[in-house]
């Protein structure tokens, strides 16, 4: 595997891949604020009696293996941002890259846990993540995947994007980690920037599974913001999860495996596909559509094809490859 650099930006928290675990980002964060208040009344005890405050209770940089991965991240993103580091003995750019997520990691104290996967020795999570080039970076939150970048990174580019994790983590799941709240300021972080309400009130609404509130919301931020990247992205993302939450799987996929000119079943299986985290299986299915039909059937699969990008992102490579494809069948 070779690398790709790429410029790690806001919109890079931006492509949650399985969107499915959107439906529990509330019951998580539920969890996660009763956890957050019983560290608080801890620490007040503490201080109170006059205690030093403990550490996280949990390491900050720890090595992952198949067999430890549904503990040490998926579980464990449940109480704090699981930041995960996939690398190799043979890659030059990891050595220069792990040493610093391992310094931020012991830096924030608590607040993000850096688990250490090497691609070699865990096949099967790197293929289930689907990484083409190592170093990578990514990131579970509430049991929910966020990609971060790709490539070598330099501390203050990779400081930024720890930065917005953790505000995001906590902003949309009331994750926090051990170190609690008030402790970016101290760490040298940047101060708090409140959420704008309205945006805060679809995202709540997607994460409790409003799916129509969410959607009502998320357009009315655009009708007052129509470049709020933020907004679209829960827009697509609120919209996709209310297509497929009355399909039935099994006869959405046989319908479209029966008749592959069928543009309705086709349209059908590849949301089926995005959700599941299948986004090339997706793409290529509608650029395939698009490449078979004419007319209005074309332009219903094109556009289709334009939301799915938009739950993505365009910064994500699949995107930038699915477009290229799409271009190839249109001209």
């Amino acid at each position: 595997m070779q690398p790709r650099n790429s410029r790690p930006t806001s919109s890079a928290l931006r492509g949650a891949v399985d969107l499915a675990a959107v439906k529990a980002a509330g019951e998580a964060a539920q969890k996660a604020e009763q956890a957050r208040a019983e560290r608080a009344r801890q620490a007040a005890a503490a201080e109170e009696a006059g205690i030093a405050p403990a550490g996280p209770a949990y390491p900050l940089v720890i090595d992952v293996s198949e067999e430890t991965f549904e503990a040490e991240v998926v579980q464990r993103s449940t109480e704090v941002p699981v930041v995960i580091d996939f690398w190799a003995e043979w890659c030059g750019p990891c050595k220069q890259l792990s040493p610093v997520l391992e310094r931020l990691a012991e830096e924030y104290a608590g607040r993000i846990v850096l688990a250490k996967i090497d691609v070699d020795a865990n096949p099967q999570i790197s293929q289930q993540f689907g990484i083409q080039g190592i170093p990578a970076v990514m990131a579970v939150v509430a049991g929910q995947l966020v990609p971060l970048f790709q490539g070598a990174e330099n501390e203050a580019n990779v400081r930024k994007v720890l930065d917005q994790l953790i505000l995001v983590a906590e902003q949309r799941f009331g994750v926090v980690g051990g170190a609690g709240q008030g402790q970016a300021a101290e760490g040298g972080q940047g101060p708090y920037v409140p959420e704008d309400p309205a945006l805060a009130a679809a995202h709540d609404a997607l994460d409790r599974g409003d799916l129509g509130g969410a959607v009502q919301a998320y357009q009315n931020v655009l009708l007052d913001q129509p470049g709020n990247a933020e907004a679209k992205l829960g827009l697509a993302q609120a919209q996709l999860l209310r297509r497929v939450e009355s399909f039935d799987p099994q006869a959405v996929r046989l319908a479209a495996a029966a008749d592959p000119k069928d543009v309705r079943a086709q349209l059908d299986a590849a949301d089926l596909d995005l959700v599941g985290g299948h986004v090339e299986d997706a793409f290529g299915r509608l650029v395939d559509t698009v490449g078979r039909t004419f007319g209005e059937d074309r332009d219903t699969a094109r556009l289709r094809l334009l939301e799915l990008f938009e739950v993505i992102g365009p910064e994500d490579a699949r995107v930038t490859a699915a477009r290229g494809a799409l271009a190839r069948v249109l001209f």
